[in-house]
């Protein structure tokens, strides 16, 4: 029977390998920076009234302006989502009784931007929208992007290249591939954005300039743990 390396007929694999056939663990990581290929901006929307189908229409009506504006971007929106809704009253401080002084809605609603051409524009126009507060940008990567790929492929060339240099320091050699183990690959957290209070009701004026916004570049990790077999050391 044959031998393979790493292993004897009457047992299985040794965990540290053999004097004449050593293992050899390493970690391969990779730290890349790419630039952003989608931006995400959060819209809220509120309004108040002093009772609760003043305050839904109020809101309603709010709401539309809003994705309609949205809506007017075409394809440069990728992604439409309505995120939180509430309506709530606000009752008196003062009096035993339960008695509502108000109503307060509120609306959320969140954007995916591809094209960055026409977003300085289009969170001018959003801000000067009446009771509307917009957030972001917050720029991020593709779950798909390539840049993850090529940030994996570069962590695993560089625990070969780990490798081999350790085994040449040994006067020795790389034989077989054991292991290799994927710890993942994400990106780092994005960092704080601006964000922009809409202009007041009967607010007038010209519209405001667009923003002039610089994407920021997004870093993608990948480490990978390998182990290897490689031949006798010179010692």
């Amino acid at each position: 029977m044959t031998n393979t390396p790493g292993h004897s007929a009457a047992a299985g694999p040794l965990p540290y390998g053999t004097p004449d056939e050593p293992r050899l663990a390493v970690r391969g990581e990779a730290s890349l920076e790419f630039d952003p290929e989608i931006a995400r901006i959060a819209v809220t929307v509120t309004a108040r009234g002093t009772d609760r189908r003043e305050a839904l229409e109020s809101l309603t009506r709010r709401n539309s302006n809003v994705l309609e504006l949205l809506k007017e971007y075409g394809e440069a929106v990728e992604k439409l989502a309505t995120g939180t809704f509430s309506v709530s009253p606000e009752l008196t401080e003062k009096g035993r009784r339960e008695r509502v002084r108000t109503y307060n809605g509120s609306v959320r609603i969140t954007a995916t931007v591809g094209d960055f051409t026409a977003l300085g524009e289009m969170t001018t126009q959003l801000a000067e929208l009446e009771m509307t507060r917009v957030e972001g940008p917050w720029w991020a990567l593709r779950e798909d992007s390539p840049a993850h790929r090529e940030a994996r492929q570069q962590a695993v060339r560089e625990a070969v290249t780990r490798a081999r240099e350790y085994a040449a320091a040994l006067d020795a050699e790389l034989v077989a591939l054991l292991e290799l183990a994927d710890l993942g690959a994400e990106n780092a957290a994005p960092a704080s954005a601006p964000s922009f209070r809409g202009r007041p009701a009967g607010y007038g004026g010209e519209a405001a300039p667009a923003l002039d916004l610089e994407p920021q570049r997004q870093r993608v990790q990948a480490q990978v743990n390998a182990r290897f077999l490689m031949s006798r050391p010179a010692l």
